[in-house]
């Protein structure tokens, strides 16, 4: 959706608004069948300065019932770093379940990447560079998560008219959307954000939020390269690669372990997570997610590379009721969170493995190839790709564009590939877009619960992402409840059972 004319783009407010009384009743039939009561408010401008009349509101939707102590889901939609519309509840998803389960549901707008408007000859006259008629790209980074921060302000600006509580703010998206949610709990009230948010006309207010869900997040983009040859170089597809590609698989591979090593890590025993020790512990976690499917029901094959006990008894016990093996003597290591069981699976029948063994060991090098089996990897390098005369841009590299539509270059290592440098303004936006780069620092207000889920065989992002953030963030103390979650590809709003047994424990 781009605004055709400035008119339908840019707009000025004299200052923020809400009517408790101009909300549209309605219905929804949920997923089971049920009808869901409803109060409507839509087309909510959550800044007085609007450059994007399109993308720049929020709806807000009240179940019949709710209080000014409800807490409130917020769910944004944004995928590829792209464009998102204010929506409606989907019925299908987490935002209709968190309706009928009695949460005051908000849905945002945001720009992205390919949001645009066409100034007239006063908006060019007053943006230096830009002439009438010339495209404008509205929504490059930190754009959208400026949009969120402005939409939780707006809420806490308002929190006494409206239903629902602003400190019980729970943040849910997915892929790009999940960096969203990870960055809204991750930047709570850092100042790097509060005069970009005072130009837009945003509530001069708090944006922190009490917990977030985050499904595949594609985040710490300046590092993701790394992390995703470091994982995948050894697999066949790698491999077979030109000497040009495979040449920068290597170097790239030979990066990541300095960055592992410089987060500082340590993992739930308190013992250091290095380099060193780095992919015996992602084994352990692809494990533990496959143990859990297994004592659900699931058939988990050996010919991926999974070894288990050949008889029940000894060392690994059968499971008790479908549990967790006992920890087993002088096993200090604590589960992370997220241990029990998926919601709704169904018992196996017949299969050649059964529910009571316990996986032993996994060989990766055959479980990645299975994992690049199931989709094909992306390029070399995966995410700031655009390399004169070898690759073409990605999505990521229009992100960190600018208004005119430019592709940027945001990592040091492509960058010197193209023989050029990165600007020190498009190094803060990268920082601005990371949510590893506010967590601990003393200045910002991380959300205090986390519920982050990564598919075990989705390959958008390298896995050590994901367990690098749930696990700085359990460094800082946060709840964290992480998962790989088995068999799953690039994919969010799974398991909604166990989503809301999770929300309305650290709701209550």
């Amino acid at each position: 959706m781009v605004s055709a004319c400035l008119s339908a783009g840019a707009m000025a407010q004299s200052a923020l608004a809400f009517d408790a009384n101009a909300g549209v009743k309605s219905k929804m039939t949920a997923y089971d069948g049920t009808e869901v009561s409803y109060t409507a408010y839509e087309r909510l401008f959550y800044v007085t300065n609007v450059e994007d009349s399109t993308y720049q509101f929020l709806n807000v939707y009240v179940p019949d019932g709710a209080t000014q102590q409800t807490p409130i889901f917020l769910r944004t939609y944004v995928g590829g770093y792209m464009a998102s519309p204010a929506a409606q509840p989907q019925a299908g998803d987490a935002t209709g379940r968190a309706l009928k389960e009695g949460y005051v549901v908000v849905i945002p707008g945001t720009r992205g990447r390919n949001s645009s408007i066409v100034p007239d000859k006063q908006y060019a006259k007053t943006h230096k560079g830009m002439k009438k008629g010339q495209t404008v790209y509205t929504g490059r980074a930190p754009k959208a998560i400026l949009d969120l921060k402005a939409a939780i302000r707006y809420l806490r600006h308002f929190d006494r008219q409206m239903p629902g509580d602003a400190e019980r703010i729970i943040t849910d998206g997915t892929s790009a959307g999940g960096a969203m949610s990870a960055l809204m709990g991750a930047t709570g009230n850092n100042p790097e954000y509060a005069e970009l948010l005072k130009a837009m006309g945003a509530a001069d207010e708090r944006d922190d939020v009490f917990a977030s869900v985050c499904y595949c997040p594609i985040i710490d983009l300046e590092h993701a390269d790394m992390a995703y040859e470091w994982l995948y170089q050894q697999t066949d597809s790698r491999q077979s690669l030109d000497d040009t590609h495979k040449q920068m698989t290597k170097e790239l591979a030979a990066l990541f372990p300095a960055y592992v090593n410089s987060l500082n890590l340590k993992k739930p025993d308190g013992t250091p997570l290095t380099a060193d020790n780095y992919l015996d512990y992602l084994k352990s976690e692809i494990i533990r997610a496959a143990q859990i499917a297994k004592n659900a029901g699931a058939d988990i094959p050996d010919s991926i590379g999974f070894s288990f006990t050949s008889e029940a008894g000894g060392m690994f016990a059968a499971p008790i009721n479908g549990g967790m093996r006992p920890q087993m003597q002088g096993d200090k290591r604590p589960m992370m969170q997220g241990g029990q069981p998926p919601m709704g699976m169904r018992p196996m029948r017949g299969g050649k493995r059964q529910v009571g063994e316990y996986i032993t060991d996994l060989d990766m090098q055959k479980y990645l190839n299975y994992v690049v089996s199931t989709q094909a990897l992306k390029s070399v390098p995966a995410f700031d790709s655009q390399i004169e005369g070898v690759n073409n841009a990605s999505g990521e590299n229009e992100e960190f564009g600018n208004e005119t539509g430019s592709s940027v270059n945001f990592s040091d290592y492509t960058a010197q590939k193209n023989g050029t440098t990165i600007s020190d303004a498009i190094r803060q936006n990268v920082r601005l877009m990371n949510p590893m780069s506010f967590i601990g620092d003393g200045k910002t207000s991380v959300a205090p619960h986390w519920y982050i889920r990564h598919g075990a065989r989705d390959r958008d992002t390298a896995f050590p992402v994901p367990l690098n953030f749930a696990t700085k963030l359990q460094n800082a103390g946060k709840d964290v409840d992480f998962l790989l979650a088995w068999n799953r590809p690039h994919s969010g709003d799974y398991a909604l059972d166990e989503l809301f047994e999770w929300m309305n424990k650290i709701t209550k």
